[in-house]
Formats: structure tokens, C-alpha cells, sequence
């Protein structure tokens, strides 16, 4: 039986200024997508929102103004560059962007694509932040007021004979989204990010902002036998410091391929897919270890007072 492997790229971005024209981002991408293909991969991973500023940061309040931060005539007219480049160079890519359906609707959305077309996407579930601007905040992070949340479930997809999934961001932080892409099968989890290295309303974790991101998903992959693949936007962006770290993290949970900068990087390495089956046959074996049904109702579990006030 010949051995599964695929060669992937984490495609980290430095900041995209807010001024920054659409034809310039398109280019650079364009261009990581090539260093990419260079290094062998043909599977790569863009960042959450990654034709754009993470607009979020910023309170927006007119609508027209907003929606130019969205797609309308994804995946053709928005990323045919990047399409093209993909088609010429057999490679299949993940990309996250903000979405307007023909409703109106807003979400935070992620679509795997090869050169003929879009293969799958997804909407972010897990949003973070707030709807109204929070005037004490160094920045903003208006996420529940520029998006809905995610209607799509999460999809998994087989890819170059790989099952993969998506999630976006502050989605690697719960377990669930690990566990419910795990149970379908999933063998790659892409996951897009931004994350500031300040947490405006409780900065004594700001020293763990890069330990926290990787920790959730190292122990994901790990216990869902999965690969991970994190994609961050880095560096000072409109004056938002963000963490980057993008990484390639394998079913043991370790770190195999990480980014060292927080400017555009490309970060590739050759996944072993067998290796998902063989920790689910001996480690995490679902089917034989796992007791749902003596887990009892979440809700009869819970403690009625949580979450607890800061004083009791």
C-alpha cells in the first residue's frame, strides 16, 4: 500500500494597510502561493481575512464603507489571480475572507479552491469580541457586529486524497470544533488566524498569547489524531500589534515547520496522512475507548451558577 503523504504550505501575511489596493494584495499572494509550489507543496493555507486589513479593529459605521471589506463574487472574481497561478501550478489553497450573501448576510468565511473552482466553505462559528465599540480598548474587536454567526456546520472535504476541514481563528480555542471535524473523518484541520498580542480586557495574559495559540491547537491535533495547519496575519498592523507563529502541527501534537518572522513567510512540510490512522487506531481510537453514552446530559453536568460573578 503506498504511503499517504501531501507537501502543505501555512502562508503567513505581514500587515496589509488599510489603504492597501486589492491588485497589490492579489500580487503578493500570488507570489507566496509560488514560493510555495517552489518548495513542492501543493496544498496551502491562507490566513483568516487574508485580501484585506482585519477591518474588525476598527469601528466602521457606515455600510457602504463596510462592504467594500467584503466578497460578493467569490471565489471568481475576488481571487482568479490566485486561481490561475493555482491551476498552473496543480495546487489547491484555503483562503479566509469576509462574505456578503445576496440576503445581506455578513460572515467570517473560509473556502477551499483549486484552479477550476471553489471545493467547500465554511463560516466562522466561534466569534469573538463584541458588537458595540468598547471606547476603554486599546483597539477594537467588533467581530459580533460586522458578522453572523457561521450556518454552514463544518464541512469536511477530501482533497488530494486527504479529508480536510476548516476553521478560523478563536474556532481553535474550542474543542468541539476539533472533535466534530475529527468525527467526520477529518485528517487536516486549516485554520486561518489574526490574533493581537494585547487582550484589551484582560492584559495579564498578554504574555501567553503565543503560548495559548499554539497550546490549542498542538492539543487538538493530538487529540483528535489530526494535522494542523495555522496560518496567521503578523506584525504591527494599522497599529495592531499581531502574534503570527504560523505552524504545521502533526497527529502527535508536536510542531513540525514554523514561522520565524512576522512578515510574509511561507512555511512547508511533507504531512504523513497514514500517521492519522495509525494514531486513531492505537491512540485515540474513537470507536473502542471513547463512552458517550456515560457522559449524561451536558446540561445535568453543569454547575447553575456558572459563570461565576467576580465575587461570591
Amino acid at each position: 500500500m503506498n504511503q499517504r503523504t501531501l507537501t502543505a504550505a501555512a502562508i503567513q501575511l505581514g500587515p496589509i494597510p488599510l489603504s492597501a489596493p486589492r491588485n497589490e494584495v492579489l500580487d503578493r499572494l500570488v507570489a507566496l502561493l509560488h514560493t510555495a509550489a517552489d518548495a513542492g507543496a501543493t496544498f496551502v493555507v491562507y490566513p483568516e481575512l487574508a485580501l484585506t486589513s482585519f477591518f474588525p479593529h476598527w469601528r466602521i459605521d457606515d455600510r457602504n464603507e463596510l462592504l467594500q471589506f467584503y466578497e460578493t463574487d467569490f471565489p471568481h472574481g475576488s481571487v482568479a489571480p490566485i486561481m490561475r497561478a493555482a491551476a498552473q501550478r496543480a495546487v489547491t489553497f484555503e483562503i479566509g475572507y469576509a462574505e456578503v450573501t445576496p440576503e445581506g448576510q455578513l460572515f467570517n468565511t473560509a473556502s477551499l479552491v483549486d484552479g477550476t473552482g471553489e471545493l467547500a466553505r465554511y463560516r466562522k462559528v466561534h466569534l469573538p469580541g463584541f458588537a458595540d465599540e468598547q471606547p476603554e480598548a486599546q483597539h477594537q474587536l467588533l467581530e459580533k457586529g460586522y458578522f453572523g454567526v457561521g450556518n454552514l456546520g463544518f464541512p469536511v472535504t477530501e482533497v488530494q486524497r486527504a479529508r480536510v476541514g476548516m476553521a478560523i481563528c478563536n474556532d481553535r480555542r474550542w474543542p468541539e470544533t476539533y472533535r466534530l471535524l475529527a468525527l467526520q473523518g477529518a485528517e487536516i484541520a486549516c485554520i486561518g488566524y489574526n490574533t493581537p498580542v494585547a487582550t484589551p480586557h484582560l492584559p495579564e495574559i498578554d504574555r501567553l498569547t503565543h503560548f495559548q495559540n499554539h497550546l490549542s491547537m498542538q492539543a487538538g491535533a493530538y487529540q483528535n489524531s489530526m494535522w494542523v495547519i495555522g496560518a496567521a496575519k503578523a506584525g504591527v498592523e494599522e497599529g495592531v500589534d499581531q502574534i503570527g507563529g504560523s505552524a504545521i502541527i502533526a497527529p502527535s501534537g508536536e510542531i513540525v515547520a514554523q514561522a520565524h518572522s512576522v512578515e510574509d513567510e511561507v512555511v512547508v512540510a511533507e504531512i504523513d496522512l497514514d500517521m492519522c490512522t495509525r494514531y486513531r487506531a492505537e491512540v485515540f481510537n474513537f470507536l473502542h475507548h471513547r463512552r458517550p453514552e456515560l457522559y449524561g446530559p451536558i446540561s445535568a453536568a453543569m454547575d447553575p451558577a456558572w459563570p461565576y460573578p467576580m465575587a461570591r
